[in-house]
């Protein structure tokens, strides 16, 4: 049987209360809709360039997302010693390159993990609570949120069109 991505319901976004709630909410919206676009496709339609000659494809950006999920959360938050899975400074398009569809079902995997890695990292952390990143300096958890709300909302343009040529499908 060929895996296929499976389908993912979005959470009901918060339209009055604390601040917290809606920004992990928010978040969470957006990295369902990433899953979303990915829903029902196997490993090589995940693998589908967008337009050539460009090389982004659903699977690169699953790879590239599994990443910002761990380094921005896990490594710069938290402080853990964990490496990026896929790309690393100076090239962190490596996540784009070397795309195998036979793997598409454990990185899928991986980032629903870093995605649970992630809320679990940020858990103990206020919004006001500080971290040092190596070329910004001083960041606050909000920003961090509000940032990763940004990095899903940029990327789920382009998985959207990337599906919509896959098959015609469209998150509307």
């Amino acid at each position: 049987m060929t895996w296929t991505a499976h389908e993912v319901e979005l959470p009901d976004e918060p339209l009055l209360g604390p601040e917290r709630p809606m920004l992990e909410t928010w978040l969470d919206r957006h990295r369902a809709t990433f899953l979303q676009n990915c829903a029902g496709l196997t490993g090589e339609q995940l693998a589908t360039a967008s337009t050539p000659p460009s090389n982004l494809t659903l699977l690169g950006l699953i790879r590239h997302l599994s990443d910002v999920e761990r380094m921005w959360f896990r490594v710069r938050l938290a402080g853990q010693d964990v490496k990026p899975r896929y790309s690393a400074p100076p090239s962190w398009d490596a996540g784009f390159e070397e795309i195998d569809p036979a793997r598409a079902a454990a990185e899928y995997a991986d980032l629903v993990a870093e995605m649970a890695e992630a809320r679990t990292a940020a858990a103990p952390h206020g919004l006001d609570d500080t971290f040092v990143h190596e070329r910004h300096g001083e960041i606050s958890v909000r920003w961090l949120y509000i940032h990763m709300i940004e990095e899903y909302a940029q990327h789920n343009g382009h998985a959207d069109l990337i599906r919509e040529a896959i098959d015609g499908h469209t998150n509307k």
